[in-house]
């Protein structure tokens, strides 16, 4: 047996039969060495936790913030290390942020040289500072191990490399920082986010949404800056599997120009990739990417890289001196770096642009022009136009009876003009999607099934309504119950599609807001409907108490003055409840607005 392999079954021995059950309080110093737990078995080969730093230099003295952070662990033990032998002992000191979670701990001669937990309590988050030594090495090496349960570990993760003003670069590339992408080019760590400034004035800029700040955790960003042939490049969103964009002569995918920051393993992967249709990209196997680098800190995935203006010699890079349509994607990838396509529609931008041109700082949307009059156009007429037809027909009858409108009585002609508002706009709007796919759908689940049947019962009641038999008919009755039925059914469908539209990849509109306005909308006009319903009934049975009282009255009374007494009696009870329909009525159309303008807004935005 050789010597290491010697050595490390000597360890194993110890570890099986000392009297250490693990080290649940963290009190670890016996693996200030080898960094290894005796937990029995062997440490995981793929980390899922990461180290960063708040700086690449340093000089004695100076305080680093080291993050420790990735999925729940219960123990972790951190250690800074001569980044040219990485076995030698530790180097520096650290201070505390969080005493309930992290303690110190000395490792050699040197005090508060490494950090471990204080319990087992499970955690996603350390954050510690680092003390430089006055005869610190010129580059130094953060490692870590990471314990997620008992049995399930990784020993001596890789962390940043910080160095010493004026340091020389190593003779060998670093397994900590420099990884070799598909090509020689060195990765480098970005030690702070990007920034937004210059966009616009120096660097032209796409932020989604609008004028977002690419620290935050919610904003897509992506600039170009140009540097005589060659152009800067920076990606940032809020994503743990990959952030991609596209160079494309149309506003479909494939033929492209696309690059990709992939997690793997938590190490980011950049390359080039060309989309052919809707295929996965193949990512290409040379790279003309130089001045690589990357951060990954709380879910925000931002990358930078630098590539020539033109690239002859590589086979489906774009010039970037000419106008495209940009899109940024993002989505998820396995440990493997396999990416997944993305959920959700890529954001694109309005218009072709030349990132070389004038700078800009413009946003794009992630829903095409075509698509949101679609759905907007469906809000009016389902949300707006359709309630309020419904509602006047169904309570408006005795209140507008002997007003009219062009010859017909009012609410019948509010109706109709309301009515056919909503056939037009419902048609309109129909035909919208297959303009912009071009035909079916493929990918839209049961939304167009049911947006067929809402049209083609919108299309069967406006021609069931141009055939009305007159009032006293004998099939009038029947026609009713149609007419009602039909309606009905239209409206109840047309909700249900709307709701399963929201969340389509062409829209998606916020979740869970989305789900929760639509739930109030269709409870608001059910209790508007409900409570003229109620008051209906209580004004019927009113009519019912006065008219019984009247038949009393009546024989004692002469013909002049039971007429006159009747009017009397009903009058007050009438105006009342008109006013009372008026009032409900008014209340309900500015709630319908209200609904209308919070998704309208609502598809703005995207």
């Amino acid at each position: 047996m050789e010597l290491p392999g010697l050595a490390f079954a000597v360890w194993m021995f110890v570890c099986f039969y000392a009297s250490v059950d693990g080290y649940p309080s963290g009190k670890v110093r016996e693996a200030c060495t080898s960094m290894i737990p005796c937990h029995g078995s062997s440490p995981q080969p793929s980390p899922e936790h990461t180290i960063t730093v708040n700086g690449t230099e340093f000089k004695p003295g100076d305080n680093i913030e080291v993050h420790l952070s990735g999925p729940d662990f219960e123990g972790f033990f951190i250690q800074a290390r001569d980044a040219e032998h990485l076995d030698s002992p530790a180097v520096g000191s650290f201070m505390l942020v969080d005493r309930r979670l992290s303690q110190l701990l000395t490792c050699g001669h040197t005090k508060n040289s490494a950090v471990s937990h204080t319990s087992k309590a499970k955690k996603k988050y350390i954050k510690v500072y680092w003390i430089a030594p006055g005869d610190a090495p010129k580059r130094v090496q953060f490692l870590a191990t990471v314990v997620k349960k008992y049995k399930t570990f990784w020993v001596k993760i890789p962390g940043p490399i910080v160095s010493q003003p004026n340091a020389p670069s190593p003779t060998t590339p670093l397994h900590a920082t420099s990884e070799a992408i598909s090509t020689s080019h060195p990765v480098s760590y970005l030690s702070k986010p990007f920034n937004a400034s210059g966009c616009g004035s120096m660097k032209f800029c796409i932020r989604n949404p609008s004028n977002c700040d690419p620290e935050s955790a919610s904003c897509f960003f992506l600039s170009f800056q140009q540097d005589k042939s060659s152009v800067f490049i920076e990606m940032s969103g809020p994503s743990e599997g990959y952030l991609a964009f596209a160079l494309s002569h149309d506003q479909w995918m494939g033929g492209d120009d696309a690059y990709l920051c992939i997690n793997e393993d938590h190490r980011i992967h950049v390359s080039t990739a060309y989309l052919k249709g809707r295929s996965p990209p193949v990512l290409d196997s040379e790279n003309a990417l130089e001045d690589v680098s990357w951060r990954l800190v709380h879910g925000v995935l931002q990358c930078s890289f630098r590539r020539s203006i033109r690239l002859p010699a590589y086979k489906g890079r774009f010039n970037l001196d000419a106008s495209y349509y940009i899109f940024l994607a993002d989505g998820e990838a396995s440990e493997g770096g396999l990416i997944y396509k993305h959920r959700r529609q890529p954001l694109i931008t309005s218009g072709i642009y030349n990132v070389t041109g004038l700078p800009q700082d413009i946003g794009g949307s992630r829903s095409p022009r075509l698509i949101k009059a679609h759905g907007a156009l469906m809000f009016v007429a389902w949300i707006t136009t359709v309630g309020i037809g419904v509602i006047v027909a169904r309570f408006f009858k005795p209140v507008w009876s002997h007003s009219f409108l062009l010859g017909k009585e009012m609410w019948f002609q509010v109706h109709r003009m309301l009515m056919l508002t909503t056939v037009m706009l419902t048609s309109i709007s129909f035909v919208l999607p297959f303009i912009y796919r071009g035909g079916w759908s493929q990918q839209a689940g049961f939304h167009p099934y049911l947006g067929c049947t809402v049209m083609a019962l919108t299309i069967f009641q406006a021609l069931m309504a141009g055939f009305r038999p007159s009032r006293h008919a004998p099939r009038r009755q029947l026609f009713n119950w149609f007419h009602w039925s039909t309606g009905t059914t239209a409206r109840i469908l047309a909700v249900v599609t709307m709701f399963l539209g929201m969340d389509l990849p062409a829209l998606d509109l916020p979740d869970p807001w989305d789900t929760y306005t639509m739930i109030g909308f269709v409870a608001w006009h059910v209790g508007i409907d409900v409570l003229l319903e109620i008051h209906s009934y209580c004004l019927v049975r009113k009519v019912e108490v006065i008219e019984d009282d009247r038949v009393q009255i009546l024989q004692s009374l002469t013909s002049a003055e039971a007429e006159t007494g009747t009017s009397m009696a009903f009058l007050p009870l009438l105006l009342q409840g008109h006013l009372f329909k008026q009032i409900v009525l008014t209340i309900y159309v500015c709630g319908n607005i209200v609904f209308l303008i919070a998704f309208l807004a609502a598809i703005n935005q995207i």
